[in-house]
């Protein structure tokens, strides 16, 4: 009975305490100061300052001040950060399967994304926990297209490019190496740069992307085919998730899932704004790409199978991907 009274003492006396201790959770993300994606986060950074009274705050470092998305991590790592708002290259050093629905010449539109990745998410999420994550929130940065200082209508015009590849990423690498490109590996931090310089002469970007980071200023042309939808994440450790209490890990947990479907909504539609921008700038779209479905989809399954042996996407997942995808589209056609 003294051991029982002591441990009740001991939780009234620890429970108060706890309650009233506060928590900085440290955020970077490469998205700019101004950008849809950084307005998205700010608010929600707010919402969880004021919803949690101020026990759990925000400490935002946008725009790439952390530096590129690996050297994001390495801090992670260090405990210099907590967490991020990562895009696919960054997601792909956490959990790497789940750049499957990033797989070149995949989808066709966005039901077909939100459908195959709605099967996948249970997986999705175990995954990140498994490696020290907790997914708060989904999220995209839209589907790809090429950006270039020359136009471009087929695989040999890119084969004659400078094609701007992001260092360090396995599913780009594989991409081109099953095209017969040769890119030039960059930190995202320096593109702007070597457009400016020529080291490079094309890249690859979302419409809203190429805005957000000024891209477009650089490259006049727009090649008007998706290569593939890139995608996101609001990613916190499970070691500072599982320090909070309860009741901040359910207001972290609830606000971020918001946060991440009010990004997927207004990312999509600024994507769609960012098209009307561009022409009003004076990108030109180029609308005739040469090359047959059959080719692309022949170097899509090509890269797949590289990234399969490689063990970055299981050939597993991404057959089961291919079913989803193609189940998807009998029902829909019978409609």
């Amino acid at each position: 009975m003294k051991k029982l009274c002591s441990l009740l003492l001991l939780i009234l006396f620890i429970s108060p305490v706890r309650a009233n201790e506060t928590y900085v959770l440290k955020f970077a993300t490469l998205a700019p100061q101004g950008s849809t994606w950084m307005n998205i986060i700010t608010d929600w950074a707010n919402q969880v300052g004021k919803e949690s009274k101020g026990r759990l705050t925000f400490k935002l470092y946008p725009g790439g001040v952390s530096g590129d998305e690996p050297d994001v991590l390495r801090k992670i790592r260090f405990g210099q950060l907590q967490g991020g708002a990562m895009t696919g290259h960054g997601i792909g050093y956490i959990y790497s399967p789940v750049r499957v629905l990033e797989i070149p010449f995949l989808f066709r539109n966005y039901d077909e994304v939100d459908h195959v990745r709605a099967r996948l998410m249970p997986d999705i999420r175990e995954g990140f926990r498994k490696n020290g994550f907790e997914l708060l929130g989904w999220m995209e940065v839209g589907f790809i297209q090429l950006f270039s200082q020359e136009p471009i209508y087929s695989l040999e015009d890119m084969r004659k490019r400078r094609i701007w590849l992001w260092q360090g990423d396995p599913l780009g690498k594989a991409f081109f190496a099953a095209s017969g490109i040769s890119p030039v590996p960059l930190p995202i931090t320096e593109v702007f740069t070597s457009l400016s310089t020529g080291l490079i002469d094309t890249t690859i970007a979302p419409p809203l992307g190429a805005i957000a980071l000024q891209w477009f200023s650089k490259t006049p042309y727009m090649t008007n085919m998706p290569v593939m939808d890139g995608i996101g994440g609001l990613l916190v450790t499970r070691k500072f998730f599982e320090g909070l209490p309860a009741d901040l890990q359910k207001l972290l947990l609830q606000t971020g899932e918001e946060a991440g479907k009010r990004l997927l909504v207004e990312t999509r539609q600024d994507n769609e704004k960012s098209l009307k921008v561009l022409k009003e700038h004076g990108v030109t779209f180029t609308n005739e790409w040469k090359d047959s479905d059959a080719v692309l989809y022949d170097l899509r399954d090509r890269a797949a199978a590289a990234l399969a042996k490689d063990g970055y996407i299981p050939g597993e997942l991404y057959a089961r991907t291919r079913q989803e995808l193609e189940e998807y589209r009998a029902r829909i056609s019978k409609k």
